[in-house]
């Protein structure tokens, strides 16, 4: 709890509840924890009633175990792609080098280095807000960041060098926008949402370039949903990847997963 014992938690759970905020109890727990006066908790309460995202409220997302820093108008991370994260690490190893692309807050990377300790690890997006919130999330890892259209923001001495190529870029059919919900249709960014009329049109560019990219026996890791992923294996398989689709029940999210034929004679 904060430092200050004048304002009555009941109050703020019943302020959020009305608001509509389905885990107030838990909601007002961080917003009592995070704000230092009460004058601070007023506004934050202000912010998240009037629709605000949590994240952005508290200027950060937890994401597998860490603590994401997140401005608004950045994609804020989501939990069922901390299974893309595990898909990536499972058989990775430390020292690889690792590409964050359409990086957003950065979570992904920051947290694939988090997991494997040395990496070289950089992280790129086409908007300069995002990667200013990445630089800050991937400082631990010694990441660099970068500003521009996919791969095109890459510096070219990591062609053909890169053992783990990240890309949660947006998938979203267009007229599916708005059938979200409040929170990401009306704060987030649209080019971190909007993937075209099938929401394939980020990833099949994505797709397209990641030969060029990636080492020998090195592993491209994209987020669909599960009636995209048999489109997007396909996709792989005509770019001369080698495609394989993983699920998670439990965080209902489907990766794919595309490699690189060959071996990357580095030790693993």
């Amino acid at each position: 709890m904060s430092a200050f014992a004048s304002v009555d938690p009941d109050s703020v759970v019943s302020r959020l509840r009305a608001a509509g905020c389905v885990f107030a109890e838990d909601e007002a727990r961080l917003l009592l924890s995070e704000s230092g006066t009460p004058a601070e908790l007023e506004t934050m309460l202000r912010q998240r009633t009037a629709g605000v995202p949590l994240e952005y409220v508290l200027g950060w997302a937890e994401f597998d175990g860490l603590r994401i820093a997140v401005a608004p108008g950045v994609f804020v991370p989501r939990r069922r792609t901390e299974f893309l994260v595990r898909q990536a690490v499972s058989t990775a190893r430390a020292g690889a080098v690792v590409v964050d692309l359409c990086c957003g807050s950065g979570a992904l990377g920051a947290a694939v280095a988090a997991a494997l300790g040395q990496v070289e690890l950089h992280a790129a997006d086409i908007d300069p807000v995002a990667v200013g919130c990445a630089r800050r999330n991937v400082a631990a890892a010694g990441g660099r960041t970068y500003v521009g259209d996919l791969y095109q923001a890459l510096p070219a001495r990591l062609s053909n060098r890169v053992d783990i190529l990240l890309a949660n870029a947006p998938y979203v059919p267009s007229d599916a926008l708005a059938l979200m919900p409040p929170e990401a249709r009306d704060h987030e960014p649209k080019t971190a949402l909007d993937g075209g009329p099938d929401g394939l049109d980020v990833l099949r560019r994505v797709i397209a370039g990641a030969p060029a990219w990636l080492a020998p026996g090195g592993r491209l890791l994209v987020e669909s949903n599960e009636r995209q992923a048999p489109d997007l294996a396909d996709v792989i398989a005509r770019a001369g990847l080698v495609p394989r689709v993983v699920a998670s029940d439990e965080l209902d999210t489907t990766v794919v997963i595309a490699t690189r034929p060959g071996e990357s004679g580095r030790p693993r």
